[in-house]
Parts: structure tokens; sequence; C-alpha cells
């Protein structure tokens, strides 16, 4: 019934169906509350964007929202900040996120979720690149 790629963005989404195990509900006071903080969607302009955590989508039109330049590695790789990684861990999640956002699968899209489409997969390639590797991990730590 659900494709790989459904169930990943009805994860991200917060939209995976009732019932299902490991997923909770959130209350209306959450949702106000986390669209309240996060900036306006480029697409719909309604106040909760992209917000903490891995939205990447605006929760009311689905749109693909800009790339956080600012956020950390680690963070967007779900690692802990440390030189030690699980490599296992990280390549599962850099495979996550690239099928939420590579470009292929924005091809039908408009041209401005396909611009951030590309700079958010370069950004997760660039993470995924740099913690992989001790040497670069460590500079990036240290930097």
């Amino acid at each position: 019934m659900w494709s790989w790629r459904s169930r990943a963005l009805l994860r991200v989404w917060d939209l995976w169906p009732a019932g299902v195990p490991g997923r909770r509900l959130l209350s209306s006071d959450a949702v106000s509350q986390a669209r309240s903080d996060s900036p306006a969607c480029w697409n719909c302009g309604v106040s909760g964007g992209p917000g903490s955590g891995d939205r990447f989508f605006c929760p009311r039109c689905r749109a693909l929202q800009p790339p956080d330049r600012a956020r950390d590695y680690f963070s967007l790789l779900d690692c802990k900040r440390s030189f030690r990684v699980d490599t296992t861990k990280l390549q599962r999640r850099y495979q996550e996120l690239q099928r939420l956002v590579h470009p292929d699968f924005f091809s039908q899209r408009s041209q401005t979720e396909k611009d951030f489409s590309e700079k958010h997969s370069t950004m997760v390639n660039d993470a995924y690149k740099t913690l992989l590797a001790p040497l670069s991990r460590g500079l990036y730590l240290v930097s």
C-alpha cells in the first residue's frame, strides 16, 4: 500500500498513520507551537516552515524549504558531535536524506524547489563526505 518514498515523506511530515507503532500523534497545541516558532514558508506564506528537527518540507503545502546553511553536519546526519561516529548509521542517514531531497525526485516541481533540492542534496553530500573520513571529521570538529 505505501511505497518506501511515501513512508519516508510521511515520517518527515509527521503524518504517519495513527496506530502504527513508534508514532505518536501531536496535540493541536504542539502543532500550533511548532508553527509559531518557525519561519514562514516561501510558497504559501504560512508560518510553520522547516522549523527544528528534520522539517525539510512545509507542513501545510508540502513545498521543499530552503536549506539552513548554518546547520551543523552532525545534527544534519543525526550523529553525536564526537570524533567517533557509527559509519553504518551515518550511511543509513545519508541514504534516507538523499531519498527525501535528491533532485531526481523534484523534476516535476517548481524551479524554486528544484534549486532548493540541489542545495539540500549538495549539503547532505558535503556533510557525509566530511564526517565519513576521520581526517576531515577531526578538522571539522576543531573548526
